[in-house]
């Protein structure tokens, strides 16, 4: 699994019966810089960041035979890990009261 950014839209005339509603669009994984394609359902737009899976993962969403895709966009990132320490918050817990 790998953190992306979406970074375009995929087009296509024709398309494979099997391959169920949703976009294709380009992606480019954090750290890498590798680019590739990632079938999403979830409807994200340019400049998101999300979280896609690969290889037989991906695969293993399609109910009975998987159609050829081999990346798929399984979430949205809303936050990265360890923002909130970076935005200047200690990262304590607050006492219940009466604790």
């Amino acid at each position: 699994m790998l953190t992306a950014m979406v970074i375009g839209n995929v087009w296509s005339t024709r398309r494979l019966p099997e391959i169920p509603n949703g976009a294709f669009l380009e992606v480019e994984a954090e750290g890498t810089g590798q680019r590739l394609v990632a079938f999403d359902v979830l409807g994200s737009g340019l400049g998101e960041r999300v979280l896609v899976a690969q290889g037989s993962v991906a695969a293993a969403w399609f109910p009975g035979k998987p159609p050829p895709v081999d990346a798929l966009i399984i979430g949205s990132i809303d936050e990265p890990a360890g923002a909130r320490s970076a935005a200047g918050s200690s990262g304590k817990r607050k006492a219940k009261p009466g604790a």
